[in-house]
């Protein structure tokens, strides 16, 4: 058994082989299909393969794995191969190879089929909307420089805005870049309409998206953007492990006899998934619930923008619960999914139902307010839970501190003190 490490480029991959103890250069391939394949008939189905993480890791990996005992796609971040003194494309397959054999290298989850699919979808329509944002921007910057100053609409792009823009006196040249950035603002509506039919009709299909959407304020975009990320929820113990995952989790330092102070959150993982959970927290945070009061409590102690963030560590922990149980939100608002439902299947295609008379709309409106009126309930609940639960907790703390002071301040005396015994044989009544 050999273990052979691949220094992945977009041309070709150095190659270095770890056998009987010694490692050795083993030159280098094209990275194209026929020259993968003869390299991957040529190996031992015994041996084991290495690779980091590239843009074409996994589709030599797909060549490769049918003929060795494993292929094994690590992160760069795992193998210290970035922060060698020397580095070369030679001495990096050896060092790949070196930890291979030694069984230090720990492979990613690869991604199945539809979730590769979701992944590169999710990627393009967040492509297509940052290139709108900046042709909306090309515009603005236009009006300023002309002096025109703000809109009187507040959508500036709608056929009102539109209507404006053209009446507008402005330099011929200026007037080139208005018409073109709406051109170009036209071109994207269509493609982002087009990757969002796409996009609507898997998450149709997918009962984790649809069990993420009951939960007021999140849409359909960041229901699929955090399904794509993470793919299998079995995947991750417990809630902790996936908000590390996320990168949500604050980073902490400790050294010696300091306690350990925590800091910003770390920011690793899936960049597009963080980014989804907290634009959809400007959302929750604006509906009734539990959710609410959470960022309301901690809004009043360390400001908005921390709040936000926390909320959305709440809402993948929320996340992570809904998708194990298999349960769907329990202070969910029926009409309000029920109308989302409805609006992602028009949006995958379905036809609509204008021009078709009903008389449930007043129905729909008294169901949304006697459940929003629930969910102020469940809120309040929520708000006197916390207040109780800190009460007690404060309640601790005090007959702690009662009966475990000493001579110094902030820490339990071991000696009787004067008059009767510091410490008590059994344990004290709880406060509830």
């Amino acid at each position: 058994m050999r273990d052979i490490a691949l220094d992945v480029h977009v041309d070709f991959c150095e190659v270095a082989i770890a056998e009987a103890g010694e490692v050795r250069s083993a030159g280098r391939i094209s990275t194209k299909p026929e020259e993968l394949e003869l390299f991957a008939q040529s190996l031992d189905p015994r041996d084991r393969v290495a690779l980091e993480v590239t843009g074409n890791a996994w589709a030599i990996r797909r060549i490769v794995e049918p003929h060795v005992a494993e292929v094994i796609v690590v992160s760069p971040n795992d193998t210290g191969i970035r922060g060698a003194r020397a580095k070369t494309d030679r001495l990096d397959a050896r060092t790949l190879a070196r930890l291979l054999a030694a069984g230090e290298l720990d492979g990613v989850w690869m991604p199945d089929r539809e979730t590769q699919v979701m992944r590169r979808r999710i990627g393009r329509r967040t492509q297509l909307v940052r290139s709108r944002a900046r042709a909306k921007n090309e515009i603005h910057a236009t009006l300023m420089r002309c002096l025109v100053g703000r809109a009187p609409f507040r959508e500036p792009f709608g056929p009102k805005g539109r209507r404006w823009l053209a009446a507008l006196d402005l330099p011929a040249e200026e007037r080139e870049s208005v018409d073109a950035a709406l051109r170009q603002i036209d071109f994207l509506d269509c493609e982002i309409e087009a990757v969002e039919r796409l996009i609507c009709a898997e998450a149709l299909r997918s009962p984790e998206i649809r069990r993420l959407m009951t939960v007021p304020g999140v849409n359909v975009i960041c229901a699929a953007t955090f399904m794509a990320a993470i793919g299998e929820i079995g995947r991750f113990e417990s809630p902790r492990k996936l908000v590390g995952y996320l990168g949500l989790d604050p980073r902490v330092t400790q050294s010696g006899s300091s306690p350990a102070t925590h800091g910003r959150i770390s920011k690793r993982g899936s960049v597009s998934a963080r980014h989804a959970l907290v634009e959809a927290s400007w959302s929750v945070v604006r509906q009734p619930g539990p959710l609410h009061a959470f960022y309301a409590r901690v809004r009043a102690r360390r400001g908005h923008s921390v709040a936000i963030v926390a909320t959305a560590r709440k809402l993948a922990c929320l996340f992570w619960f809904l998708l194990a149980r298999k349960e769907d939100y329990a202070y969910a608002q029926p009409s309000l999914t029920a109308k989302k439902l409805r609006l992602l299947e028009v949006r995958a295609g379905a036809p609509t139902r204008r021009g078709i008379p009903s008389g449930t709309w007043p129905t729909r409106q008294r169901m949304r307010a006697a459940e929003q009126e629930l969910a102020t309930q469940a809120e309040s609940a929520y708000k006197r839970m916390v207040a109780e639960w800190q009460r007690t907790q404060a309640k601790r703390k005090a007959i702690a501190e009662k009966q475990g002071a000493g001579a110094t301040p902030g820490r339990a005396s071991s000696d009787p003190s004067s008059g009767q015994a510091a410490r008590q044989n059994k344990a004290p009544t709880p406060a509830l």
